[in-house]
């Protein structure tokens, strides 16, 4: 990996890994058109780096709902709001662990040639686009429940897949369930923080040191991390105006060009 392909990579990853189109999706584009092989050493580092880069952002954004959880989990309160928080993202990380768990052991070579099948990537891009749209049929507003968060686990689980939208399957999942969207938007990221965690410690098994420019990987992190705040920022407003809809249209068009470039 270069410094343009870092800077290439970085700037699709910032932009992309919060707004609900599914930055593995796009960084798995972006690879096949630069003809990079995901298996190499240096992208291994660097996607393992991108990954302690996406749980800082997570982190410092979030960082007051998490002292308030840890007060709670210190004072065993799990009546409070914040000690209920506790309970949904344990139950939330239960069917993301065992989807990832299915996925990453039982089909792993499976799951694998994914990363390199730009057709599964465009039919991903499509599908995650449908989730997107029935966001928009939601009605009323409630409290998050067991059952919600265990759906919005799951939905996690699935978007291990690329071109399905982590932010965007577990948001559009809390939407539809008719939850607040104020509560659905900080669930769905507190929520990622095992996951991100625990995929971190996984990959950490495959690194390689040797013959790596950290300089140009530390650049290529950090761009991704300020460009990934500043759109976190803007999903923000979008769940907020109740406009995530939107973007289904985008994944269609993407999935839709990948699709017929592909067959033609």
């Amino acid at each position: 990996m270069d410094l343009v392909q870092t800077l290439i990579l970085s700037l699709i990853q910032g932009i992309t890994e919060w707004l609900p189109v599914s930055s593995s999706g796009h960084l798995n584009i972006a690879r096949n058109f630069m003809s990079m092989n995901v298996a190499e050493p240096s992208y291994i580092f660097f996607d393992f780096m991108l990954h302690i880069g996406t749980l800082c952002v997570v982190l410092l954004a979030f960082r007051r709902d998490i002292v308030k959880i840890l007060k709670a989990m210190t004072r065993q309160d799990f009546q409070a709001d914040e000690g209920k928080m506790v309970l949904f993202i344990v139950v939330g990380s239960i069917p993301t662990a065992v989807v990832g768990f299915i996925l990453n052991f039982l089909f792993r070579k499976q799951f694998e040639s994914l990363y390199l099948n730009l057709l599964a990537v465009g039919v991903a891009l499509l599908i995650n686009g449908f989730f997107l749209l029935v966001s928009h049929l939601r009605r009323n507003n409630k409290s998050l429940s067991y059952v919600d968060s265990l759906l919005m686990g799951l939905a996690q689980g699935v978007a291990i897949v690329p071109g399905i939208s982590r932010s965007g399957v577990t948001i559009s999942t809390g939407l539809s369930r008719k939850v607040k969207k104020e509560i659905v938007f900080r669930y769905s990221f507190l929520l990622s923080i095992p996951a991100v965690i625990g995929a971190t410690i996984a990959e950490s098994r495959n690194l390689v040191f040797s013959n790596l420019d950290l300089a140009t990987v530390l650049i290529g992190v950090v761009t991704s991390m300020i460009v990934g705040y500043a759109s976190l920022k803007l999903l923000y407003r979008v769940v907020m105006k109740e406009k995530v809809h939107l973007f289904a249209g985008y994944c269609w068009i993407v999935g839709l060009i990948i699709i017929a470039f592909l067959l033609s």
